[in-house]
């Protein structure tokens, strides 16, 4: 993303708004809640949402803010329009910087690539299962946008690729070679990155890319089910289920993994919640949990 490095104005903005309401002051996304379910949207439909330098500092500045946001559950990310995200927009990033020490050029780069890694450390870091409702492309940097969501629900014109290997970069970028060969195994990975080939819905669904695919006009409806779904659970548990899954898939051992399963059940069992699952499962009613 070193095409940025004359557009983004860096150190990146902090805003002050809160997630408490659907209007944050943001241009490029729009987040709106439906109980404790937020949808993200990334809303630049006129360039496929693209990501411009505004956009990454939005997105940077709503996973900071939504760390704190227990009371939004589980996100759904979505793009405006017939695309997920066509990735770096180069129209608006077209100009490659002149003039000035090469080592300031270098200091300068590295921040703007660094801009771009943060969105996806900070979404992996954000406690919200994330649900990626995928219509369109999700091109390069959107592709990384897609792969750090916990979740992948797939339109019927859903396409993914690694495009950044297409315009003389490494194919990988936004961690993809960390997420796709976890996801798809590493030949088929390689074969993806190295080439910056398409990945249509069917074969996404096929190889284990997304969940699964429905048809364009049920994608959100998919999206909004799942994210129903899994707030029958308690918030506390559900925080922990996505925090356990994303340090153990990097365990080094089985005993590693499970030594953190069961510190993690332990400190469950101390909850309010956990007493009250079992409670109304023995009562044969639906559970009422207060995340205490």
């Amino acid at each position: 993303m070193i095409l940025l490095a004359r557009s983004i104005q860096l150190p990146l903005r902090v805003k002050e708004q809160s997630l408490g309401g659907e209007s944050m002051g943001y241009k490029t996304i729009l987040f709106e809640k439906q109980g404790a379910i937020g949808k993200l949207t990334l809303n630049r439909p006129e360039r496929l949402n693209a990501m411009s330098p505004e956009l990454v500092e939005e997105l940077l500045d709503f996973f900071a803010k939504l760390s704190s946001d227990l009371r939004t559950r589980v996100v759904i990310i979505r793009g405006a329009g017939r695309a997920f995200c066509a990735g770096l927009d180069l129209k608006e990033t077209s100009r490659t910087p002149g003039g000035g020490e090469l080592g300031e050029v270098q200091y300068h780069y590295h921040k703007v690539q660094q801009a771009f890694a943060d969105i996806i450390i900070r979404m992996r870091h954000v406690p919200q299962p994330l649900i990626a409702a995928v219509r369109g492309p999700a091109a390069g940097g959107g592709f990384g946008l897609a792969l750090a969501c916990d979740i992948r629900i797939a339109g019927e014109s859903a396409r993914f690729n690694a495009a950044f290997v297409r315009i003389g970069l490494s194919g990988c970028d936004m961690g993809t070679s960390y997420f796709l060969p976890r996801v798809i195994g590493l030949s088929r990975a390689a074969e993806y990155l190295f080439t910056g080939r398409f990945i249509d819905a069917a074969r996404a669904e096929r190889i284990g890319l997304v969940s699964r695919v429905v048809p364009d006009d049920q994608v959100d409806e998919a999206a909004l089910e799942l994210a129903k779904e899994m707030l029958q659970n308690s918030p506390f548990g559900l925080r922990m289920t996505k925090e356990v899954l994303n340090l153990n898939i990097n365990a080094p051992s089985l005993e590693s993994a499970i030594h953190l399963e069961n510190r993690t059940q332990v400190i469950c069992s101390f909850t309010e919640d956990a007493r009250e699952g079992p409670r109304a499962f023995l009562e044969k009613r639906v559970p009422v949990y207060r995340d205490r």
